[in-house]
Formats: C-alpha cells, structure tokens, sequence
C-alpha cells in the first residue's frame, strides 16, 4: 500500500461533480423545504457540511492526498423520493477531486439524516455516485444519463446448499 507520488506532474484546472439520492417520507421533505425541523435550517446545515467535509477529505480517507480546493458547492433539490444532493469541486492541483466531492455528498446526505431522524429513521441514503470528472491527464469523464445507478438491479448473494 501507498500514496501515489503526484510531485512530477503539472497542477492542473479540475473538477468534479457527485451526487447523493437521500430517500425519505413525503412530510419529511416537506417539514424540510418548510423549515420545520426541530433542529433548525437542515438545508444550511447540510451544505455547510459539505463543504467541511471537502476540505477534511484526506483526513479519513487513507492514501488521499490534501490537495488546495479552490471552490466546492452543494446543493440540495427536491425529488419525489426525497432530496437530491449535488456537490461540485473544483481545484488547481497535481490529482483529482472526485473523492472531496464524493465524500461531501455523503456528509451532506447524513446531516440530513441526523437533523430529521426524529421524525423518519427510515430514510435511506442512496445512489451515491460521480457524475462528471475533469482535467488532468485522463481528462473529462461524464456518466451516461442511459445508464443511471439507480436503475441498476442490486446482486444478491446467494449460499450454496451443502450436499448430504
């Protein structure tokens, strides 16, 4: 195991977008967009960690390199199965963003989740995926809107029967 050595290559523009389905109740929503949660303002809250989490990435994710984030955004859009939380990350450096935008969506997502399990502690965090990534030297990669996550059927395991 170890940290890619990224000193020799040039600092670059990059970018990256991920995104984070958090499945809730219909009223849970709703008391959220209403700002009616105990807790306070569950959308500021959870953009604000976020952009916190960005910025702690390599702090908790091993072999991650701290890297100089020149601008990070989250945002959180109302879905019929709950809310649809959109980070993008943007730096000039020597690797990408993708695991700062993929770990902000999830910090977002839980924020949510621990500002309303009060009132719905079935909300499921769901489709946590990369969206668009940019620069650097295997350049622009975008995810094909035919081929979503969400429509992917989930792989069972199953256990073989021991003969007797």
């Amino acid at each position: 195991m170890k940290m890619v050595d990224v000193g020799e290559k040039p600092k670059t523009g990059r970018v990256a977008v991920a995104t984070a389905l958090l499945r809730m109740l219909p009223d849970t929503r709703e008391r959220i967009l209403a700002g009616k949660v105990e807790k306070g303002d569950v959308l500021a809250a959870a953009r604000l960690a976020g952009i916190m989490a960005a910025k702690r990435t390599p702090d908790f994710v091993p072999l991650c390199h701290p890297i100089a984030l020149s601008g990070v955004e989250v945002t959180l859009a109302p879905e019929a199965a709950g809310l649809r939380v959109r980070v993008q990350v943007k730096t000039v450096d020597r690797t990408g963003v993708e695991m700062e935008a993929l770990t902000a969506a999830c910090a977002a997502a839980l924020t949510v989740y621990d500002m309303c399990k009060s009132v719905d502690r079935g909300m499921v965090l769901d489709a946590v995926q990369l969206e668009h990534k940019s620069g650097g030297r295997s350049g622009t990669w975008q995810r094909e809107e035919a081929t979503p996550v969400e429509a992917a059927a989930p792989r069972r395991r199953t256990r073989a029967k021991k003969a007797r």
